[in-house]
């Protein structure tokens, strides 16, 4: 196990439901997508943002695009080769080695926070 975080440490995480918009590979790369994430309206939300993800061993486009996960809407964007990174995708990394991505019902909009 990681170390422990206060309550309050974790309170300043703003996890929220994203919609997939797009998925594209990412040149030299055998291992990230560089996605287009709807996180809700501006200013409450993030609104359109690029979010890298190195699952594309594991998962095809189609499975990830058009479709909600949890990501974290703010974090300090992250110099990536092909451009910033600006937020993160949440999934489990179980032994097998394949994360295991958090899916959102169809039901949630965009931006909607965990509560």
């Amino acid at each position: 196990m990681k170390q422990t975080v206060a309550f309050d440490d974790f309170a300043k995480l703003d996890l929220r439901a994203g919609n997939v918009v797009d998925v594209a590979d990412v040149p030299g790369s055998e291992k990230l997508y560089r996605m287009t994430v709807d996180l809700g309206p501006v200013p409450d939300g993030g609104g359109l943002r690029t979010i890298f993800a190195g699952v594309k061993k594991w998962y095809k486009k189609s499975q990830l695009k058009g479709k909600n996960f949890i990501f974290v809407a703010n974090l300090v964007p992250r110099k990536m080769p092909s451009g910033e990174s600006q937020g993160m995708m949440l999934a489990i990394c179980p032994a097998s080695g394949k994360p295991l991505l958090l899916p959102v019902s169809k039901t949630v909009e965009p931006g909607q926070s965990l509560c």
